[in-house]
């Protein structure tokens, strides 16, 4: 009975979701120019629609669909790619993430200083642009003690710039002569929230965006090693305080995003040859609906108002941070010969 109850809790908002994708795959392909996306314009539309309704009932389906109906989207991918690319894309990004970790934490302290924020809702924005967005915030925050504004602030921040990016990056893409690997390997590198790299990503190609999504999940991993190390940090700047408080313990099986291992489970089954062409290219077609739907669920569930009542400060710094990722990016590949 609990099972049917939540079932039915659930139906409406993953509804309500999956007609915007319908509508936003619609208006894609009525488009004289492909220069928007489906998964941009179900964004949007999903924001537009939570600015005059928001519904108590939706609420259950849309954090379902924007939460794990996205993790079952890219599990899905999974069936049309090879393990063999899988790993050669995260030998290829490792270097790229590196320099925009380095630039994110680094860059993030003296910048966070100079705007007099406090160090936690700094590293915060900073996990948020340099692995990513929401998800790794989430992670970091019960680890730091961070405060519910800091959580309010810092989630405000990288998802501001994610929509920019999620606009800008084909755009930009394009200007530049990008092919779909260079592409793909720029935004699933400086583009912060999943959901965002998949935007970005399928926005300027389907290549692009396979590519993009692969590097982001490859990119995901670094939330373990961000965590442990804000632990002790966090560890040592209480005892230096002498404060005698309960200190959170690190929970690996609770960190650890284990949706990539479905992904490459089944990317591994088709490897080997036991998924045909045919339903691998269903699997990949519907994992692409999915992916645009999560999105309308996530842009119902964003307010313009909330947005605007996040302050300039964390703003600036989000700004900041996310150009500078954005350059580094893009530069290392151009050093790697990519560009």
């Amino acid at each position: 009975m609990k099972i049917l109850k939540n079932t039915a809790k659930v139906i409406p908002g993953l509804g309500a979701s999956l007609i915007i994708a319908a509508i936003a795959r619609l208006i894609e392909s009525l488009l004289p120019v492909h220069i928007i996306g489906a998964s941009v314009i179900a964004l949007f539309l999903g924001m537009i629609i939570n600015h005059f309704w928001k519904p108590d009932f939706l609420k259950a389906g849309i954090k379902f669909t924007s939460k794990k109906v996205l993790k079952f989207a890219i599990i899905l991918l999974g069936a049309s790619l090879s393990v063999r690319v899988i790993f050669s894309v995260g030998r290829l990004s490792l270097v790229v993430m590196v320099f925009n970790l380095l630039t994110c934490f680094g860059g993030g302290y003296f910048i966070g200083k100079a705007l007099k924020l406090n160090w936690k809702l700094s590293n915060l924005i900073s996990a948020g642009t340099g692995i990513c967005g929401g998800s790794a915030i989430a992670a970091i925050a019960p680890v730091i003690d961070a405060d519910d504004s800091d959580i309010a602030y810092a989630m405000s921040a990288t998802f501001l710039f994610d929509m920019a990016m999620i606009v800008l990056f084909p755009v930009m893409g394009k200007m530049l002569g990008l092919d779909d690997m260079a592409y793909g390997l720029w935004a699933g590198t400086a583009v912060n929230d999943t959901s965002s790299v998949v935007a970005a990503g399928y926005a300027f190609s389907e290549g692009a965006g396979d590519f993009a999504t692969m590097v982001k999940l490859t990119r995901t991993l670094s939330i373990i090693p961000t965590v442990l190390v804000f632990s002790l940090v966090n560890l040592r700047l209480k005892r230096k305080e002498s404060l005698n408080t309960e200190y959170k313990k690190v929970r690996i099986t609770k960190l650890f995003p284990w949706f990539i291992l479905g992904f490459l489970a089944l990317a591994a089954v088709n490897s080997m040859g036991f998924i045909s062409a045919d339903v691998s290219g269903i699997a990949k077609a519907v994992s692409k609906f999915l992916m645009v739907a999560a999105l309308g669920a996530i842009g119902l569930n964003t307010s313009f108002k909330d947005m605007r009542k996040s302050g300039i400060s964390p703003m600036i710094h989000g700004f900041i941070i996310s150009a500078l990722v954005v350059i580094v990016a893009i530069g290392v590949e151009w050093c790697m010969g990519l560009v």
